[in-house]
């Protein structure tokens, strides 16, 4: 009676235990997750609705997982022990500080999009990584790889990456077991990895690799599956490696020797002759073989049937041991490759989303330099930006606009890069378009989105920006939902239908106003120094994480015949674009020319405030008042005459003032 008081006790303590760690959405960890994945379409919280208060595992392949991952947030996970993204559609650079997290054991993010650097960065006096487990095949990753710290990888897989060369500290791995390197256009000798005493699993093919064999590679007698082919290997392959790894593991993968000669007696394929046939049998047999030549037919025919039939066992065989060893093998899924073939001369043709094309006119894609004025010492061409976009691919796509299409890319460096391509300057001289470009580079402003370099190759032009993987503006206001969520209410089977918390500082008028501001700071800059937009919308508006603006796509109207049919090349035009951006943030609509006259009637019948957007919500100190009071401002920089509009210089003041006044 007593053991069973004790065990129903205990079986209390228990439940009651368990039932204290599922209540996951109250959590730091939870609050954390959704933040990391609000800019990913296709997350749905409610996926971990029923974890623990601490996240251990982060499990999503396969979700049809879309955008770019905000890594900071993940940091401050520190239980995670499993991190799985595989097979989804993420992109982005992947921080150095992720392979020093402690407790994290296990690491997916195959076939993806992914870039960065792999190496360990020491976090908290820790110089080596806990990852046992990394999967990074199918994605972007270059040379940029140091494996030193990686002192615990047991499974480590970079297949379908442009790694070029070997990761440095590859060969300093001793507890390594699984190795997968293939197809990543490796040059260079396998040699560094001959002290991988431990590997049972060893994958080099479609490489460009040397060395000889069996010297320059890790103890074959411990590996159970071994692939070699497409290579530039030479050497001598004994009998026992071919029957133990099989022909295709050596499938074109150099000038292999095959040592045939070596092949023990028992396992020739043809049958052996009686060594002592019976005297009296003798002569008789030799006279009838002579005598009779269909006899001799049938006995060759039979001898290939059981050659033939001995080597169907083997193959049988064979497959069956290569079947077992794929179960036990490290699992990774394999939908089609990310595949692109590199031309060996132009010109060469893109396709675009929209249906239309551009074309860089040369022939050896080398022979277009990058120039980076951020970073002048790096040696990239247009070589490389095909490669970083998948031949610029239709996945790398921002956006497809009239202006020309914008790509994201991961250069090496882990510098994560949009790259637009300048269509309405395709006709500009070489020259001039390079002084325009070397101008733009030198305007440095907080709230302006700098060039980071350029590239023409023929007539194309194409210049390279940080990229920001909060977005633009417009997306920002009108695309991502906003307000709170109840987070305890999962009635809803749809994300979309409790996505709202992914931006809540959207309601905020506080931050619309500091977005205000600091674009008529930027445009106010650029005026200073003489140069107009002439094409301010809110597309051109990028935030970084902290919803700081930064204005884009400036300067262009300085560029001789860049702006043929345009007349809006001057001040006045940019101060209306940006009466039309505060119309937009006071309201939550789009600035369309109806919605501007709109607007302005509202507020010259003393109405304003029906015009403002009921989701912003006024925190303590703020009143209506202020937003109307900007409506105000918005008034005066679209109206009809430009001679009446103000300056920027002017409305920078006039919106500091409002929150000035109101404190």
């Amino acid at each position: 009676m007593f053991s069973r008081l004790l065990l129903i006790l205990l079986f209390s303590l228990v439940s009651l235990s368990y039932s204290s760690t599922v209540s996951c959405p109250n959590g730091t960890d939870f609050r954390q997750l959704t933040r990391a994945f609000r800019y990913v379409s296709g997350f749905n919280s409610s996926w971990f609705s029923n974890c623990s208060v601490v996240v251990t595992h982060i499990v999503l392949p396969s979700r049809k997982l879309n955008g770019t991952v905000s890594w900071t947030s993940l940091r401050n996970l520190t239980h995670l022990h499993v991190l799985d993204l595989s097979n989804n559609s993420l992109d982005g650079s992947v921080p150095t500080w992720l392979w020093s997290k402690p407790g994290l054991v296990s690491v997916d993010l195959s076939r993806n999009r992914f870039g960065g650097s792999i190496r360990v960065i020491p976090v908290s006096g820790s110089v080596f990584s806990s990852v046992k487990k990394l999967n990074l095949s199918y994605n972007r990753f270059t040379n940029a790889i140091n494996l030193t710290g990686f002192v615990n990888l047991t499974a480590l897989d970079l297949s379908h990456n442009n790694l070029r060369v070997l990761p440095l500290g590859l060969g300093s791995l001793s507890g390594l077991h699984h190795l997968d390197i293939s197809r990543c256009e490796i040059n260079g000798s396998v040699k560094p990895i001959s002290g991988l005493k431990s590997l049972d699993y060893l994958d080099l093919s479609e490489n460009s690799m040397n060395g000889s064999f069996p010297v320059d590679f890790p103890n074959l007698n411990h590996l159970r599956f071994l692939n070699l082919s497409a290579n530039r290997f030479s050497g001598s392959v004994g009998f026992d490696k071919y029957r133990k790894f099989g022909k295709s593991a050596f499938s074109h993968g150099g000038s292999f020797v095959f040592n045939v000669s070596k092949i023990p007696t028992r396992h020739r394929l043809h049958p052996l002759p009686h060594r002592n046939p019976p005297p009296h049998h003798r002569n008789v047999k030799a006279n009838r073989f002579k005598r009779t030549p269909l006899v001799i037919g049938l006995s060759s025919s039979l001898g290939a049937l059981v050659i033939l039939v001995f080597v169907v066992s083997l193959i049988l065989i064979r497959r069956r041991l290569r079947s077992a060893r794929t179960k036990s093998r490290w699992a990774i899924s394999s939908p089609a490759p990310l595949d692109f073939k590199m031309e060996k001369s132009g010109p060469f043709a893109f396709e675009t989303e929209s249906g239309s094309s551009w074309v860089a006119d040369i022939k050896e894609p080398t022979a277009a330099p990058v120039v980076m004025a951020s970073k002048p010492l790096m040696n990239l061409t247009f070589k490389d930006l095909i490669v970083a976009t998948s031949h610029f691919g239709t996945e790398s796509v921002i956006s497809d606009s009239t202006c020309g299409p914008i790509y994201r890319a991961v250069l090496p460096g882990e510098l994560h890069v949009a790259i637009k391509v300048l269509e309405r300057i395709r006709d500009v001289d070489q020259n001039e378009a390079v002084t325009a470009f070397e101008a733009l580079t030198r305007l440095k402003h907080p709230n302006l989105l700098t060039l980071s370099g350029y590239c023409i190759a023929g007539k194309e032009k194409l210049i390279l920006y940080e990229f920001m993987a909060t977005g633009d503006l417009h997306r920002w206001l009108h695309e991502l939902p906003a307000g709170e969520t109840n987070v305890e209410d999962w009635s809803a089977d749809t994300w979309e239908s409790h996505v709202g918390d992914s931006s809540p500082e959207k309601t905020n008028w506080l931050i619309r106003h500091r977005i205000a501001i600091g674009v008529a700071r930027g445009l106010a800059y650029l005026h200073h120094v003489g140069t107009t937009h002439g094409h301010l919308v809110a597309t051109n508006i990028l935030l970084t994480e902290t919803l700081e603006p930064r204005i884009s796509d400036f300067g262009f109207n300085s560029i001789p015949k860049a702006e043929k049919d345009n007349n809006n090349n001057n001040v006045e035009f940019d101060v209306y674009c940006f009466g039309v951006i505060l119309f937009e943030l006071l309201t939550g609509k789009q600035g369309s020319e109806e919605h501007v006259k709109s607007v302005r009637r509202l507020f010259k019948e003393r109405r304003g405030e029906e015009a403002l957007d009921s989701r912003l919500r006024l925190a303590s100190g703020e009143s209506v008042n202020e937003m109307v009071e900007s409506l105000r401002i918005g008034y005066f920089c679209t109206a009809e005459t430009s001679g009446k509009r103000p300056t920027m210089q002017q409305v920078l003041g006039l919106l500091k003032d409002i929150r000035t006044v109101s404190r």
